[in-house]
């Protein structure tokens, strides 16, 4: 009797472990930097700047406004796909590299990324710099891919 116990109750530990790991998996996992510092600085930036949506964005485009789409992911997203017309500067490098590319402090600039997370501080870091007409598209790049809007590769 005993040892049908035992056996029950290690075949019920497992299947409850089972259970648990598909559970897990089945979750999104969250990224490590939003349960850091990180988040706030990101909200923080987010509360301090002009925002505007990717179809502000896809009108300014159809309209050719006179404005400066800028992508501040990694080379290789860049390189994968990005809003038409788009100049590229990493995030990483920004405060470094923007002045050449970007010369006019009072041009308007369109700022985007994967999920609107380093655009946000990009965004911020630029205004902070003098830029005073740069926005975010609060966004992810891929609401803007899914609404059908145009990529260029």
């Amino acid at each position: 009797m005993i040892k049908r116990t035992v056996i029950l109750t290690l075949a019920f530990v497992f299947a409850l472990s089972l259970v648990s790991i598909s559970v897990a998996q089945d979750k999104p996992k969250v990224p490590t930097w939003q349960t850091t510092v990180v988040k706030d600085w990101v909200a923080k930036a987010k509360a301090e700047i002009k925002k505007v949506t990717p179809a502000d964005v896809k009108a300014a485009i159809d309209k050719k406004e006179k404005a400066i789409i800028l992508d501040v992911r990694d080379p290789d997203e860049y390189k994968a796909g990005h809003l038409p017309g788009a100049i590229h500067v990493s995030r990483g490098k920004l405060e470094f590299t923007v002045w050449d590319k970007i010369t006019d402090k009072e041009a308007k600039i369109y700022v985007y990324c994967l999920t609107a997370a380093r655009s946000a501080l990009a965004t911020k870091t630029l205004n902070e710099m003098g830029y005073k007409n740069a926005v975010l598209m609060d966004a992810h790049f891929e609401e803007w891919v899914k609404a059908g809007y145009p990529v260029e590769r």
